[in-house]
């Protein structure tokens, strides 16, 4: 087995469902942080900001770690933007996490915003759904802030933030920019924070579709955990193989 120097990390599904602690999770990370394993949490979730993620992690899953470690969309939107320079308004769709990130930086316009940033929104109303068609309609770049159609919880699976997009673009005939997994976006810019050669990183994830081709399409070497999204029984039909598979986090050997 190849020794990896850093591991990227996805949360939702990997080490919790919804409310609900996976164990096996919970030691893989403690596992790392015994043996001053390198690793970042590399999330689409944008509901909440980093330093919600770390104290949840803490009060909830028994994880303690440092703000440092944890990398959402909501930063790789933001870099992104900044990157496009396309203007300093915006109107976003989404919760805290998303919102106090981008308007401490862009000023909120309904409607001629230079973005429209579309993230999950537990308030989604009819309205906001319409005041970003418009804006949309008259220019605005349309980003999304992930492409996950739905989320793992201990429910089952329920809307994601890619739902709401896929809403967005039927009514606008515009294709977002996806900002998280699988995105290069994303991907390129938890490489940088990490600082470690992309051979020897593994990226960690339950859901094909985001996090195993996440790495597949930028060149990481993947380890699928059957725990949440994707589901034992799909594995021998997934199109291109992830590197590793295990039914557990308690399988795999640092």
């Amino acid at each position: 087995m190849t020794n990896y120097k850093g591991y990227l990390i996805d949360l939702d599904g990997t080490i919790y469902l919804g409310e609900d602690r996976i164990e096996a999770g919970t030691r893989f990370v403690k596992r790392l942080q015994e043996k001053n394993m390198p690793h970042l949490f590399v999330t689409n979730n944008t509901t909440k900001t980093p330093a919600q993620v770390q104290a949840r992690l803490a009060e909830k899953f028994g994880i303690t770690t440092s703000e440092a470690t944890i990398y959402t969309a909501t930063l790789a939107t933001l870099a992104y933007m900044d990157d496009m320079a396309k203007g300093k308004t915006a109107y976003v769709i989404g919760e805290s996490g998303l919102k106090s990130a981008i308007y401490a930086s862009y000023q909120r316009d309904t409607e001629n915003p230079a973005y429209v940033v579309v993230g999950l929104d537990n308030d989604l109303t009819y309205e906001k759904l319409t005041l970003a068609t418009l804006a949309i309609a008259k220019g605005a770049m349309f980003i999304g802030t992930n492409p996950d159609l739905n989320i793992p919880t201990e429910r089952g699976l329920l809307p994601g933030a890619g739902s709401l997009n896929k809403l967005l673009e039927v009514a606008t005939r515009v294709k977002p920019i996806f900002i998280g997994k699988p995105n290069a976006i994303i991907m390129n810019k938890a490489v940088e924070r990490i600082g470690i050669a992309r051979r020897e990183l593994l990226m960690v994830g339950d859901n094909y579709l985001t996090d195993i081709r996440a790495g597949i399409d930028n060149d990481l070497d993947t380890l699928l955990v059957t725990t949440g999204f994707t589901r034992p029984e799909e594995v021998p039909n997934l199109p291109i193989a992830p590197t590793h598979v295990v039914a557990t986090l308690d399988e795999w050997m640092i």
